[in-house]
């Protein structure tokens, strides 16, 4: 007879689930037996932690739109997913988590590895649930299911050892107390009222000097946020887990913003008076406008999350991409195009500056803006660009330019390192025949990037193939971005006891393991790098040797922080480094004023 652990299984494949991530333990014993009778269906993903297991559920979610499943053992291993879960509440993202419980005799006992799981699991889940009878498993799971994807958050199931090995009850007795859940769920069309349609469509055809802010909600109304923009006139700016929403190569988009963005996105945010935010929480005051200079229209399907990071008139609580839909006809074209032309005219100004930065090498080693900016247009159709936290992140979001159809994300609201290789590893699980290319500094590598090389080995039949699958490694030996907030924001030196790391030799470590590994560190040689690490029909680890002394320059720098890292770079012990590297990099801002432009020297 079919167990408790067969039967969730068997639900959780008529959910659409094909793949678990996770790592076995003795807590679900009972499961591990179930997926071996299940044959791949649906099919369990050995990751080498589950921490990493959750941000592969993570990325699943992300680059599909359905939900991400992971699942651990009892006590430790189910206290290991909690970082990956956290991602995924923070960036909104679909994801059920199977975790085991020792058995219900001994519970309240302190026994071995016994922790209180529905306490742990509280606050990143929307829904937590252990099941303590196998007539709820039915239930349990399709409330999992449609309460993740109705939240978009996390729900968790919580499964006892004895529990998972009793006989399955796949329909309860009609009795009292009994409940017959189905499977199923349809996405709402959620709309704001006319109302507030009429409203916002006033402020946004008063307005002269319209912005446009987009993120990760507006990512399914491309279509629809550039026939608003062209309408109003306006540039788009993009918050990081925007960065899919509309390609790079339309001439008002402006790119990043904030710390990691463009000069461009924050000339039309300084400038602009109205202020247009689709499907963002994008936090940072310090780079939207000041309060008072623009009025403001948001979408946000969230109304929790409306209004709460610029002072609003009007708040649209909707579907990005239905919501433009029903506000475009209220909408009237600007003729006067002056202020488009402005920011159109930004934009090529800023990729000149960032072509002209990257071009700069200082001696022999890699400047790492080349290793994005030189990889850009060599970028196969229908890539998929994931990226960790660090200075990298900076490079990936200014100088790596998307096209249609090409998707991105990373640890967004969280930032959390180590998700960079784990989200390429299920986007190669969920797309083999899309080329997946990971962003990774060497110390989010080191500290667990490595060990999911060996999850690459394991998988190598499935994930190698004609197309593409890089690991592109920044190796600086050096915890950068730290670093540079070190001396921005607090004021003080780089500290080499904790920002120091030892240099490993990635490349060759990916051979050991029977990948294809390749090691560059001559700035003449990154484009031939990038060529032959795209024409590898296994997957790739590819290491640059850069420079840790090339600082993330913001597109202005605030006062405070200046005076800031003026004082930390007295006593820097790379103080010569950047000072050199920092007055060059910034006078490509002015370089088309100077002698000898573009000479990249």
């Amino acid at each position: 007879m079919p167990k408790v652990a067969d039967f969730i299984l068997q639900r959780l494949s008529q959910w659409g689930v094909q793949r678990v991530y996770g790592y076995p333990g003795d807590g679900i014993n009972g499961f591990l037996g179930a997926y071996d009778r299940a044959e791949g269906n649906p099919e369990f993903i050995q990751a080498r932690h589950e921490e990493m297991a959750a941000f592969m559920a993570c990325a699943h979610a992300k680059f599909t739109g359905e939900v991400g499943c992971c699942t651990a053992t009892s006590g430790p291993g189910a206290v290991h997913l909690l970082n990956g879960l956290y991602d995924a509440k923070l960036d909104h993202q679909p994801v059920v988590a199977v975790v085991g419980q020792q058995k219900r005799l001994c519970l309240g006992t302190h026994y071995q590895q016994e922790i209180h799981l529905d306490r742990l699991f509280a606050d990143v889940s929307e829904y937590c649930e252990m099941v303590v009878h196998p007539g709820q498993a039915r239930h349990v799971v399709d409330r999992a299911f449609k309460t993740a994807l109705t939240t978009r958050g996390i729900a968790t199931i919580i499964v006892p050892e004895d529990v998972q090995e009793e006989e399955a009850v796949p329909s309860p007795p009609k009795a009292h107390g009994s409940v017959f859940s189905s499977v199923g769920w349809s996405e709402p069309r959620v709309l704001p009222n006319e109302d507030e349609l009429r409203r916002a469509a006033a402020v946004l055809n008063e307005g002269s000097k319209v912005a446009i802010l987009v993120g990760q909600g507006a990512v399914k109304a491309q279509t629809e946020v550039i026939e608003a923009a062209e309408l109003l006139g306006a540039g788009v700016a993009k918050a990081l887990l925007g960065r899919e929403a509309l390609p790079d190569d339309i001439p008002f988009v402006t790119g990043p913003i904030g710390l990691l963005g463009s000069k461009a996105s924050d000339n039309m945010i300084q400038g602009c008076d109205t202020l247009f935010m689709i499907g963002t929480s994008f936090p940072y005051a310090e780079w939207l406008p000041d309060e008072g200079q623009a009025r403001g229209v948001e979408i946000d399907i969230d109304g929790r999350m409306i209004g709460i990071r610029y002072p609003m008139e009007a708040h649209l609580v909707g579907d990005s991409k239905e919501t433009l839909r029903a506000l475009i006809p209220h909408l009237r074209r600007k003729e006067d195009r002056g202020w488009r032309e402005k920011i159109e005219k930004d934009v090529r100004e800023w990729n000149d500056v960032c072509e002209r930065r990257a071009a700069q090498h200082f001696g022999d080693t890699i400047n790492p803006q080349a290793v994005a900016s030189e990889l850009s247009p060599l970028l196969p159709d229908g890539a998929i660009v994931t990226a960790d936290s660090g200075s990298g992140t900076n490079w990936w979001a200014r100088h790596l330019k998307l096209r249609d159809g090409m998707r991105a994300s990373l640890s967004g609201t969280l930032a959390t390192m180590g998700p960079g290789v784990p989200y390429a590893i299920a986007a190669r699980f969920a797309y083999p025949d899309r080329p997946v290319i990971a962003f990774v500094g060497d110390g989010a590598f080191q500290m667990n990037g490595m060990n999911e090389m060996i999850t690459v080995k394991r998988y190598m039949d499935r994930l190698s193939g004609s197309q593409p699958f890089i690991f592109c490694i920044f190796n600086n030996q050096d915890l950068n971005q730290v670093t540079w907030e070190q001396r921005a924001m607090a004021g003080d030196p780089k500290y080499p006891g904790s920002q120091y790391i030892p240099d490993v030799p990635y490349a060759k470590y990916a051979e050991l393991l029977g990948l294809k590994g390749i090691y560059c560190d001559s700035p003449k040689k990154v484009t031939s790098a990038w060529k032959e690490a795209l024409a590898s029909d296994v997957p790739v680890v590819l290491e640059f040797k850069t420079d840790q002394e090339i600082a993330p320059i913001p597109p202005h720098i605030m006062l405070e922080q200046g005076k800031k890292a003026a004082k930390a770079a007295v006593h820097d012990p790379e103080k010569a480094g950047i000072a050199a590297h920092g007055v060059r990099q910034k006078l490509t801002e002015y370089a088309e004023h100077l002698p000898g432009r573009g000479n990249g020297h």
